[in-house]
């Protein structure tokens, strides 16, 4: 365990960048190619990297991945954890808490309201204030199972791998769910189309606007949909017409959808394999700032106090009075007069489920997670807008 005397945290300068890849491939055992790192080295921009050095030399590290992502149909800064990584002879010393620590106080300074991190234990995570928020639903499909619907009046033509064209369908499909990334060019172009290799196709309704698309990969007998975005119901329904046509060339279809889809329902024979995978963990890093930027349930008034317990982030901990106007707004502030009304009481992590829409407040109250009366539970399932959360990347 090392002295923490001898600990020091602070940004990566940009000479340790090869260092940096060095742990990371050692601690999730991969070797890059030098495409791949171009790859990477390409959205240095978008990352801020800590270490934690010990007599001077990198002992553990993370990376904040500064986006965008889309909650209640608005954008919202968010820092994505990604690369918590620690060589073996400096492990179990508490290295990874510090970084945690500052992370947070590098996103709230930077007014990343929201964490998102993909973990390896979500125990591990949950003891630092984030929360299972999204999950998606695996299928596993026979060729015989797959749906052998009528040619639908419009065509899939398939592309080049251009981004353009696909970000204008995804942008239009992300917003319907929390959590999703508002995509930036070097996102698509470094990560999203080099990790999701293979096809890219494109459905186009009789009016010749682009109202879907796939990207796919056949190899070895199984055809793997990376994404299947349809932005209505006849895209879908030519998208899967589509990927049916590769029976010939498969053995079975599989694919990672959101939690809410429905495709059993539409199939001749539902009984198909699904399993729910959780996937990734939330933290609203400032309470306030989050609050205030919030797209509350327009139509619907309220206010509630809000006592929060969160020993990693000392900003958020207390009461704070939360007032919503009629459209959806939240004023924030330190109460100074609570007056007759409802307290609220939750900790980091039950508060960023709830808010992120992945858990219900009644639920959440019935659970024992939530600690208020009934009266303020009714009002936080009409001021909390229902949306599902789903995540398509991965970081």
């Amino acid at each position: 365990m090392p002295n923490q005397d001898q600990v020091e945290i602070r940004i990566l300068a940009q000479e340790h960048y090869a260092e940096s890849m060095e742990l990371s491939a050692f601690a999730f055992q991969y070797e890059l190619s030098e495409e791949e790192r171009r790859h990477r080295e390409a959205l240095h921009h978008m990352q801020e990297q800590w270490g934690a050095y010990v007599e001077g030399k990198l002992a553990a590290k993370l990376t904040i991945l500064d986006f965008q992502c889309y909650m209640q149909g608005h954008s919202l800064a968010m820092g994505g954890i990604a690369s918590v990584a620690t060589w073996p002879e400096y492990r179990r010393g508490g290295l990874v808490t510090k970084l945690l620590v500052q992370a947070l106080c590098s996103m709230k300074d930077k007014g990343q309201t929201l964490s998102f991190l993909y973990p390896f234990q979500y125990g591990f995570y949950r003891k630092f204030g984030w929360e299972m928020c999204a999950e998606h639903k695996q299928f596993e499909i026979a060729t015989a199972q797959l749906p052998k619907w009528p040619h639908s009046p419009g065509k899939v033509v398939r592309t080049d791998r251009q981004w353009e064209p696909l970000h204008r369908i995804y942008s239009e499909y992300a917003v319907r769910f929390n959590g999703m990334l508002e995509r930036s060019e070097a996102w698509w172009t470094h990560r999203v189309l080099p990790n999701k290799k293979g096809t890219a196709a494109i459905y186009y309704n009789e009016a010749g606007e682009p109202t879907g698309y796939v990207l796919y990969q056949v190899k070895e007998r199984v055809l793997k949909v990376h994404e299947l975005i349809g932005l209505t119901h006849e895209a879908k329904l030519g998208l899967w017409r589509f990927l049916a046509d590769h029976d010939s060339m498969i053995e079975r279809l599989t694919w990672n959808a959101p939690g809410n889809e429905a495709l059993p329902f539409l199939l001749d024979n539902p009984r198909v394999k699904q399993e729910i995978v959780p996937t990734f963990m939330a933290r609203i890093v400032d309470v306030p700032a989050f609050l205030n930027k919030y797209p509350f349930q327009s139509g619907m008034e309220g206010a509630f106090l809000l006592d929060i317990r969160d020993e990693h982030a000392p900003w958020n901990q207390g009461v704070w009075l939360v007032a919503v106007d009629e459209a959806g707004r939240a004023a924030v502030s330190s109460p100074e007069e609570a007056g007759d009304l409802q307290k609220v009481k939750c900790s980091i992590q039950t508060l960023s489920a709830l808010l992120l829409g992945y858990q219900r407040p009644c639920f959440l109250q019935e659970i024992g997670r939530l600690d208020a009366p009934k009266e303020a539970v009714d009002q936080l399932e009409r001021l909390v807008p229902s949306r599902p959360v789903f995540i398509t990347d991965f970081f």
